[in-house]
């Protein structure tokens, strides 16, 4: 319990020090593409991001370094969902969304409001709650039938969700935010099913659809999470993530895998989710408009 917990904090640092970086390198390419092309900073005429503000967004240095330390919290976050339940571990490695708030005040120059600190302290009390009720993890077995719907599941949801975000435009950051994070937790989901893994077998492993669904999941998730960074808030689209990735691996742990609490704490495992929840529902919704110290110039997003 001890080496998942603090593989699964590490991981939340990873990602929360990475998505800041990232936001850091979209900007950049959204700011020199508007200087270029003399039009509102990375979107087209229809209000989404342009194709090329995207994929120049990649290329940065802050970027690549920020997909480097993703990378780095994906393989501790799957460490992590093997260790420990996944609404604990999906959980505690949605608390990045605490170091994104945090670095964002230095490096993106923003100033959170009381509320947004109201609902990241919420966040932090949940994540003590959830630890304290977490019990052991369940199983890792899943039938077959599953790890296909899994996959199938996945393409659908990148294809469908980058289809809706590019059509809803400027409007679309949390709800680019909020599908990265189901992206995200299908990738958690799939981690924690894996076939091959444990013991090794590579022949398992490549013929295993969930191994696909984790690469769906994670070159999906981060593309769409790219996006929501261009088009909003540095954390409401990361707040939102925060939910798509902790409810649904959360209940599918619970329901299917044998996830548990710990005898005659389930009321406190509950209550520490929904605080979780609905915490980081504050901080997209309180955090969407991003306020910026009053020397400081508002970075197009």
């Amino acid at each position: 319990m001890i080496i998942g917990l603090v593989t699964a904090v590490a991981a939340s640092t990873c990602y929360g020090t990475g998505s800041v970086l990232q936001a850091l390198g979209s900007r950049r390419s959204a700011r020199e593409e508007a200087a270029a092309v003399g039009r509102e900073a990375g979107v087209t005429e229809h209000g989404g991001p342009s194709l090329s503000s995207t994929a120049k967004a990649v290329v940065t240095w802050e970027f690549i370094l920020g997909t480097a330390l993703d990378l780095a919290g994906f393989l501790l976050g799957a460490l992590a969902a093997r260790l420990l339940p996944l609404f604990l571990s999906q959980t505690i490695i949605s608390a990045n969304l605490v170091i994104t708030a945090v670095l964002s005040i230095k490096l993106l120059g923003l100033r959170l409001k009381q509320l947004e600190w109201a609902s990241i302290g919420i966040l932090c009390g949940a994540l003590v709650i959830l630890a304290i009720a977490a019990g052991p993890e369940g199983g890792h077995h899943a039938a077959t039938a599953v790890h296909w719907w899994l996959l199938a599941v996945s393409v659908l949801l990148i294809a469908g969700g980058s289809l809706l975000v590019r059509r809803m435009g400027a409007g679309g950051a949390i709800v680019a935010g909020l599908i990265s994070g189901i992206a995200f937790g299908a990738l958690g989901i799939g981690v924690r099913i894996l076939d091959g893994f444990e013991p090794f077998s590579l022949t398992q492993l490549l013929g295993d659809p969930a191994l696909y669904a984790i690469l769906v999941g994670g070159l999906g998730g981060m593309y769409l999470h790219t996006v929501a960074l261009q088009l909003g808030s540095v954390n409401g689209a990361t707040a939102a993530l925060v939910v798509g990735e902790t409810v649904l691996p959360g209940a599918v742990g619970v329901l299917w895998l044998g996830d548990s609490t710990r005898s005659g704490l389930a009321w406190m495992g509950v209550l520490g989710f929904v605080l979780a929840v609905l915490s980081a529902v504050g901080v997209a919704h309180f955090g969407n408009e991003e306020t910026h110290p009053a020397n400081e110039p508002a970075t197009a997003a």
